[in-house]
């Protein structure tokens, strides 16, 4: 199976979109960073009254970062689509891109659970190393060990469909593009209502955590990725509108009931905010993410997104939690700039070793026939 890049790009006379999109790097650290905030807010560093209150405020939505981050999965990979690639190849960028950072820290988080004296079981550890996880409804299975790597099991599972996905999606006449959005995006608020015929107990998982559930959001970016590209994006919604709706969903998607919450409340504007940005550096405007320090905490975000509630676990353990407002803001503030170095190690001596080292050993254009 063969990808190519979208018609559009190939159009004769059409003028070549920037193969990078900087703001959209820049932008992922603060996907992570709200699910930091959720994490040090749902782990209680500090003690009920205003400040808590105010962290519900800023952070209680903050697992949202997890839905950019499969909007965003999607529609940079649709995006730098390459042309001639094949799905082999393909496959094995996204094992070099994803799987290094991943071993390297669920071995951490096996250490962590061995040095702690809790049996870790093979039905546990297994399919948390072979990002598979998150097919279980079992709680102690998908948020096993390093509880965040569920979602790397979503994304394996996006990587899997990507190649017959897009031969789907450049074959759509454009005039189909925004409907197609529209319908990926309604499915997400189909999720809850189809959830009320399951158990209680299988809801979140199924909502939250289940790869099939997930995959619009991961479709929604693909075909949002090819409308920007073809320049079918409206130029009035720019990117500080799409912020603002963001922020406004975010901070309003609290009083929706449970299970609306946790995916259907933010997943257009956070969609919108993607593809906002995206057009923002394709036309130049101006943008606060593409700045060098922004870019470069993007470039870690990843490796933070990963280590940073083994941080937090840490830190709980060393300190406690319920704290008064000093003491909780000063471990969190730790917790933080631990995770941010720990994150520049793992970026630097293991994800971009290893992404080089298995890149230069995958399959080449020379060797594979597929």
């Amino acid at each position: 199976m063969t990808a190519v890049e979208p018609a559009a790009a190939r159009r004769p006379g059409a003028s070549q979109p920037p193969s990078r999109l900087p703001s959209l790097t820049g932008l992922r650290f603060v996907a992570a960073f709200l699910v930091f905030g959720f994490h040090v807010h749902i782990e209680q560093f500090v003690g009920d009254g205003p400040v808590r209150t105010g962290m519900q405020w800023l952070f209680g939505q903050g697992a949202v970062g997890v839905s950019f981050f499969f909007i965003l999965s999607g529609f940079v990979l649709t995006w730098s689509a390459r042309s001639g690639d094949t799905a082999r190849r393909f496959w094995w960028r996204r094992v070099a891109r994803i799987y290094p950072d991943h071993v390297a820290t669920w071995v951490v988080a096996m250490a962590l659970a061995l040095i702690g004296g809790a049996g870790v079981a093979a039905s546990v550890w297994l399919p948390n190393l072979l990002l598979l996880q998150a097919w279980s409804p079992d709680i102690d299975v998908f948020f096993g060990l390093n509880t965040v790597s569920w979602s790397l099991a979503c994304e394996i599972f996006f990587y899997a469909m990507w190649p017959a996905l897009f031969v789907v999606l450049r074959r759509l006449p454009a005039r189909a593009l925004w409907p197609g959005t529209a319908l990926m995006l309604g499915l997400v608020w189909i999720v809850p209502v189809i959830a009320q015929a399951l158990p209680a107990d299988d809801r979140y998982w199924f909502i939250w955590v289940f790869p099939v559930t997930r995959l619009p959001e991961f479709i929604a970016g693909m075909l949002l990725a090819r409308i920007v590209r073809e320049s079918r994006w409206p130029t009035v919604f720019g990117m500080g509108p799409a912020m603002a709706l963001a922020a406004a969903a975010y901070l309003a998607s609290q009083w929706l009931p449970g299970d609306f919450r946790m995916v259907a409340g933010t997943v257009a504007p956070l969609a919108l905010l993607v593809a906002a940005t995206a057009h923002a550096d394709v036309t130049g405007a101006r943008s606060p993410w593409r700045g060098r320090t922004a870019i470069r905490l993007g470039e870690i975000s990843y490796a933070f997104y990963l280590v940073h509630q083994l941080v937090l676990r840490l830190v709980v353990h060393v300190f406690g939690v319920g704290h008064g407002l000093l003491a909780g803001v000063g471990a969190a503030v730790l917790a933080l700039v631990l995770a941010l170095a720990a994150s520049w190690l793992l970026y630097e001596r293991v994800e971009n070793p290893a992404n080089r080292f298995l890149l230069r050993r995958g399959p080449t254009r020379a060797k594979t026939k597929d």
